[in-house]
């Protein structure tokens, strides 16, 4: 039995038949960790505030080169499931892909890092150890999932020297792009208060909404930076400008308004957050209005410094594709924001181009390909 290669469509059809909505759990673990002590790993659930994660290490704790992977089974809602042609998690396969919340993000990236690290071990037991880190509160608020088995591990003794993030990386082929760090990532509500009144006196009241108008004019003018080495320019984007005033004959009291930024290295939560108060201040002073701000910052953006653990990867992948990947810090947030405080860390994946959509679908031969690279890199690592 031991023979017979794991397959890792397969494991991503059982997978996504597994209805683990965020934080919802679902069978995904249970069904990974059926098929990795098997195999010879040692599985702990680590679940903490209700958020369900597997710790699974193959070899001896403590090993002087320990191959890390990260990855998550939580899934986003289904939207409006009577948009779907298929059933959501029915798993289907036609016409070359394999359909169903989470095919893409990243059922598939789990399969495949599951599917070689168990075949690798099998067949070529390495000097060292395999780690799989993977949580299911990836997509929901993220404070219980990678945090807490990095927390756990620490206090475990259980370390990472490199860690593989299989989230998708690809925008359109197989192979275009690693992922070597990400932007970071904050969100500021800001609320300016001033003094309801009629339209028709405005002398009489102190209007919130040029204060705000100013404010967010100034703020998404302005130019953060041209870009650093690894990164592209830092963004900012109002998401929205509220009052919920349906009168046109009155001057309402207050006025609220949300922003994303996105930044790079040239700037950190704490001097966004200090630059963001000032400006809010000086347009409240000008107003004769007062202003309150809370600001989340989601994650610092990061860079693992291109080297032997990148291009190690990159080899991997032109390898098993024909395609030399770029090495980029594009695109959202993922757990590698977190993986970064414990070791180097780099994100390599399949095409994104479905997840999050309604009919979310995978290319039955990427899967193949993905397991095909994790395979050639816990080779190339353990060589």
């Amino acid at each position: 039995m031991h023979n017979t290669p794991t397959d890792p469509v397969e494991l991503t059809a059982a997978l996504v038949r597994c209805p683990s909505v965020t934080p919802a759990e679902g069978g995904a673990l249970t069904l990974l960790q059926g098929l990795l002590e098997p195999a010879g790993f040692t599985c702990t659930r680590v679940d903490r505030g209700g958020v369900p994660n597997l710790f699974a290490r193959w070899g001896a704790k403590g090993a002087e080169r320990t191959f890390g992977f990260n990855g998550h089974t939580d899934v986003v809602p289904l939207g409006d499931e009577a948009a779907w042609s298929v059933p959501p998690f029915g798993a289907e396969i036609r016409d070359g892909y394999l359909w169903g919340r989470g095919a893409t993000d990243m059922k598939s990236g789990v399969a495949a890092f599951a599917a070689a690290a168990i075949d690798f071990v099998r067949e070529t037991p390495p000097d060292g150890a395999v780690i799989l880190a993977i949580t299911g509160d990836e997509e929901g608020d993220a404070q219980d999932g990678t945090i807490a088995l990095l927390d756990w591990m620490q206090g475990a003794g259980e370390a990472m020297s490199v860690c593989l993030v299989g989230e998708p990386t690809c925008p359109d082929t197989m192979g275009e792009m690693i992922k070597i760090g990400r932007r970071g990532s904050l969100n500021a509500h800001v609320s300016i208060t001033g003094e309801q009144g009629h339209s028709a006196y405005p002398h009489r009241a102190r209007n919130p909404l040029p204060a705000m108008a100013r404010l967010v004019d100034r703020l998404s003018s302005h130019v953060l930076d041209e870009g650093t080495a690894h990164f592209d320019p830092s963004t900012l984007a109002v998401v929205t400008i509220d009052t919920g005033n349906p009168a046109t004959n009155v001057i309402p009291a207050s006025c609220r308004a949300t922003l994303n930024i996105r930044y790079n290295d040239a700037h950190s939560g704490a001097s966004l957050t200090q630059w963001l108060q000032a400006e809010m201040d000086g347009v409240c002073a000008e107003f004769g209005v007062t202003g309150e701000m809370q600001v989340r910052n989601s994650g610092e953006s990061f860079v693992t410094p291109p080297g032997a653990f990148s291009d190690l990867i990159v080899e991997a992948v032109e390898a098993e594709t024909g395609q030399r990947p770029v090495l980029s810090t594009s695109g959202g947030t993922s757990d590698a924001r977190f993986v970064k405080d414990h070791c180097p860390v780099v994100e390599c994946g399949l095409v994104g181009r479905t997840m999050h959509q309604v009919d979310e679908r995978v290319s039955v031969e990427q899967i193949g390909q993905l397991k095909a690279i994790y395979t050639r890199i816990l080779r190339a690592y353990f060589a």
